[in-house]
């Protein structure tokens, strides 16, 4: 009984992914699921474990997925309209994961990291750039970011000055994450 059960639950979420009337819903909510729910939890497996191989596999994963998902900030307004566009796209998703094709490193080996090893040196002055404007904005906009600090703390009903701590020091530019963090060792 529980098998049948289970063909019938199969056959509707089918159903509703598949349908082409209104499912775009369905096949968006999936397509995060597959995209980005479970490499979360995948990668996080990886990395508790420590499993190197599994860090690599999810590190060009996420590769790949980025890559897509920059090219579909472009032209998702576009390829929305198609019929089927999420149902391809959750299709990919599927394809970018399962071992069997490993189209994730399939994607990086013969597109990304050649387009890339091609444009390391103007890749890194723009991130440069980038990050150097970053800082910049971030100095200059400190006024408004300790407003909208203290506005958040304010709705939230937890004053720190109450409490007995003290303002932070301004900063000064970029700084590394703090807080407790893990370090993975990489034995060679």
């Amino acid at each position: 009984m529980a098998f049948f059960r289970s063909d019938v639950t199969t056959e509707v979420g089918l159903r509703l992914l598949l349908c082409p009337l209104g499912s775009n819903i369905v096949t968006r909510a999936a397509c995060c699921s597959v995209g980005i729910v479970l490499p979360v939890y995948s990668t996080f497996r990886a990395i508790e474990r420590n499993d190197e191989n599994e860090q690599q596999k999810w590190l060009t994963y996420w590769a790949a997925y980025g890559s897509f998902t920059l090219v579909e900030v472009f032209s998702d307004k576009l390829l929305s309209w198609f019929p089927y566009y999420y149902h391809f796209k959750f299709a990919f998703l599927v394809w970018l994961q399962l071992p069997s094709t490993e189209g994730a490193k399939q994607i990086y080996n013969n597109h990304l990291r050649p387009f890339l090893l091609k444009h390391q040196a103007r890749v890194d002055q723009l991130m440069g750039f980038a990050c150097a404007e970053m800082g910049r904005f971030i100095s200059m906009h400190q006024e408004e970011f300790r407003f909208v600090r203290i506005m958040l703390t304010n709705i939230r009903g937890s004053d720190p000055k109450v409490r007995g701590a003290t303002e932070p020091a301004e900063p000064k530019g970029l700084h590394a994450i703090e807080g407790q963090t893990r370090i993975i060792s990489n034995p060679e």
